[in-house]
């Protein structure tokens, strides 16, 4: 699929479109709040020691409550649980801008902003673990992360310069209110998306077909992806330890280093904003690739590289390209990184692992921005930067060698698995997805006479065919004899109709030659569909439309 083709088909899937362009209105009323609430909590405290105070407050609910957050993404509505949380977050905002127009406590102020952080770090395990199943091809996986970060980066830029101008002209309050709209653009846009539909529970097999209990469990377990992941969460962990230093470390870089003065400040912050914003969208060509890790590196790479640029630079351009390149970098590293997660961490564990990930980045995102400072007056700011750069790069080839053959081809035990992961109607799901059914693929021998299931009963099992030839029958109706429909042969595959439908067999299937299937559990091909995708719409095309020799039935 090329760059082109991807964001055209990100452009006509009109629920990713609306939701992403609601969130980029919101993320720029977000901006709005932040800089207008330190603004309140300075002028009302004149006291840089309570705004840092506050600004490290806002981080304690994510440490705290993004691990039940992800848990609450996994059995609940994801939809829903954004529309509570931008509606609640609308209110909280409207009490912010009537206590800031009355001249209120700043103590109820600071309580207030910390409720919205609340709702926040339920939002994005929400957010995170929903997109994905709005994607209509899984290869638009990547482009939809790149275009998120875009935009993300895109509010960056904008809503910092647009609070300067819309404080100045109506004040404060007019801050906290835009951000009250903006949750309620959100809140309108999430009501439209499609809801996410109930999966129908597996049923017992017959007993002419028996299932292994262990191939029945709907749930897969952490181990089976714990080795791929550690490598994201390690490199994370770095790379959130480094921007948190970051952070801090510019004022220092600024007004220390270059004695550029504390306007300086703001031309390192704004070259964050424009390289994260060219990081976003070059990594929407990088995430097309089957083979994530050269990209991975290279972000890494680059951001080390900035790291280099700005803790060697004496002049204020120099200063600006490194923090450019670093920011370029980390981006990257951002959306290969969100990919691979999608790729290999099943939707029915993504909320929690999700809220997991996020607690540790935060934590290690606020360690950052203490340690680093405190080392950088031990020794200098530009060994800390430099040191920083080289950790990364290190934490990227090791995160890569863990990471293993996430995005490769996937390997399956069974000698005929791999001509079911080659499939043309399962072209476009991510290889982790595909490794995952493949291993949970049973072989079932079966008889020349043998029935596999019979018309009306309950919908269970989907079947590939590795060898035989299978007739496919309809009862006719009262004393008529049953209505051949097909004969499916070895690369066939039948029995995905009732479990997308969740109504019992449209028809009998049994064997006309000795020969072996392989089995997949209800749950597990419902998890390999996905929710929301493309794919089980696909599969229904094919028993509605003209008959195709591989098509399924029943």
């Amino acid at each position: 699929m090329s760059v082109l083709a991807a964001y055209r088909g990100l452009l006509g899937n009109r629920p990713l479109v609306r939701l992403f362009g609601g969130e980029f209105v919101s993320g720029i009323g977000d901006w709005l709040y932040l800089v207008a609430l330190l603004i309140v909590v300075y002028q009302r405290s004149d006291s840089p020691a309570l705004l840092g105070a506050v600004g490290a407050a806002r981080v304690l609910p994510y440490i705290l409550l993004s691990v039940p957050a992800g848990i609450a993404a996994d059995r609940f509505d994801r939809r829903l649980i954004l529309m509570v949380t931008d509606l609640a977050r609308g209110v909280i905002m409207v009490g912010l801008a009537w206590l800031v127009l009355v001249d209120g406590p700043l103590e109820a102020i600071v309580a207030l902003a910390l409720l919205a952080t609340c709702f926040s770090s339920f939002f994005r395990p929400a957010l995170g673990a929903l997109v994905p199943s709005l994607v209509e091809d899984e290869r638009q996986l990547g482009p939809a992360n790149s275009a998120w970060s875009s935009l993300d980066n895109l509010a960056f830029i904008i809503g910092p310069a647009i609070a300067g101008i819309l404080i100045q002209v109506g004040g404060l309050p007019l801050a906290f209110a835009l951000n009250a709209v903006s949750f309620g653009v959100v809140a309108f846009v999430l009501w439209q998306l499609p809801r996410a539909a109930p999966r129908p529970a597996a049923e017992p097999a017959p007993a002419a077909v028996p299932a292994p209990t262990e191939a029945r469990d709907p749930t897969p377990s952490l181990s089976s992806f714990a080795g791929r992941l550690s490598g994201l969460v390690l490199v994370d962990i770095v790379a959130s330890f480094v921007f948190g230093g970051l952070g801090v470390l510019t004022v220092i870089v600024a007004v220390d280093v270059l004695g550029s003065g504390e306007e300086a400040t703001g031309y390192l912050n704004a070259a964050i904003g424009v390289g994260g914003l060219i990081g976003a969208v070059a990594s929407g060509a990088l995430v097309l690739r089957s083979r994530l890790a050269v990209p991975y590196l290279a972000g890494a790479v680059a951001l080390g590289i900035g790291l280099a640029i700005l803790g060697a630079s004496s002049i204020l351009v120099l200063a600006l390209a490194g923090m450019a390149v670093a920011a370029f970098g980390e981006l990257v590293i951002e959306v290969v990184s969100a990919t691979i997660f999608q790729r290999v961490v099943p939707d029915a564990l993504r909320g929690r692992v999700l809220g997991v990930t996020q607690t540790l980045g935060v934590t290690a995102y606020a360690a950052g921005s203490f340690v680093l400072p405190l080392v950088a007056g031990l020794t200098s700011t530009a060994s800390v930067l430099i040191g920083s750069g080289v950790a990364v790069v290190a934490a990227a080839v090791a995160g890569t060698a863990l990471l293993g053959r996430a995005g490769s081809a996937p390997v399956a035990a069974d000698p005929a698995a791999p001509r079911f992961v080659a499939l043309s109607i399962l072209a476009g799901l991510p290889p982790s997805r595909l490794e995952t059914a493949a291993a949970r693929l049973v072989p079932v021998g079966v008889s020349a006479g043998e029935t596999i299931f019979r018309q009306g009963d309950r919908a269970d099992r989907f079947y590939f065919i590795d060898r035989g030839s299978f007739a496919v029958t309809e009862e006719a109706g009262s004393g008529e004899p049953p209505r051949f429909l097909r004969e499916l042969g070895p690369d066939g595959f039948f029995g995905e109709i009732g479990l997308l439908t969740g109504r019992p067999r449209s028809a009998t299937v049994a064997a006309t030659t000795d020969g072996r299937l392989l089995a997949l559990d209800g749950a597990a091909f419902l998890e390999l569909v996905g929710p929301g995708s493309a794919l089980g719409a696909r599969f229904l095309d094919l028993y509605r439309g003209p008959y195709q020799p591989v098509s399924g039935s029943a």
